[in-house]
């Protein structure tokens, strides 16, 4: 198991990851993601689910299958995926506090927009502790799990992998980063259930640590001098 006293690069999922899963803004965005299926299949809502999910499992993300498979541009979608009301992601004081005091830069890689992510961090209220975002638009569209956008981010952000630490709400997005030499933390729902239906194995060879709570995970870290 790797350890995180020697990390100078910490590298954060932002969905699920950054906010609780508990939020349910995925939940909005599936919601929105079946409309524009809808209206650009001319098929009813379930009909549109199930493509959507169709779509997802063979391509990593439902905008990735709507560009290799049927041409579609992905601004639009993007945007109107993203047109969601972020009420319920909390202002998080010691998500902040326990992000200020790692040493080194702090970047979030996210599948999302860097216009969601901005939105999200201002809503906890942690923008000020990053250094940057990495964004489906900076991969290409190429969304994790794909080797591809880690390379693009490792290279884009010069970050060392030996010296990083890669976190994440879905275990098989760890794969790539821990082949690489990165640290990797799955942060897991408090709903057992959830974990077992979504967010991967969790006692997978490439999860170095688990937690629950990001926040107290961070603040509990200790470095060496």
């Amino acid at each position: 198991m790797r350890n995180l006293s020697h990390i100078d690069t910490w590298v954060f999922d932002l969905d699920n990851t950054l906010y609780p899963a508990s939020c349910r803004l995925f939940d909005q965005m599936h919601v929105k993601m079946g409309q524009y299926v809808m209206r650009h299949f001319n098929l009813d809502y379930p009909a549109a689910r199930a493509l959507q999910k169709e779509l997802f499992l063979r391509h990593g993300t439902t905008l990735r299958g709507l560009m290799v498979e049927h041409g579609h541009s992905p601004e639009g979608f993007l945007e109107e995926v993203h047109d969601i009301d972020y009420a319920s992601v909390p202002h998080h004081p010691a998500l902040l506090a326990a992000l200020e005091r790692l040493p080194g830069r702090k970047i979030v890689f996210t599948n999302g927009t860097a216009g969601h992510a901005a939105r999200v961090m201002e809503r906890l209220g942690v923008s000020a502790a990053f250094h940057g975002v990495f964004d489906i638009v900076d991969s290409d569209h190429i969304p994790k799990p794909a080797e591809q956008p880690y390379m693009k981010f490792l290279r884009d952000h010069a970050v060392e992998p030996t010296r990083s630490a890669f976190f994440e709400d879905i275990a098989h997005n760890l794969k790539v980063p821990h082949a690489v030499g990165m640290a990797t933390v799955l942060v897991v729902s408090e709903d057992e259930e959830e974990v077992k239906d979504w967010q991967g194995d969790r006692d997978a060879e490439y999860v170095d640590h688990v937690t629950h709570d990001l926040a107290a995970f961070l603040a509990d870290l200790k470095f060496g001098d």
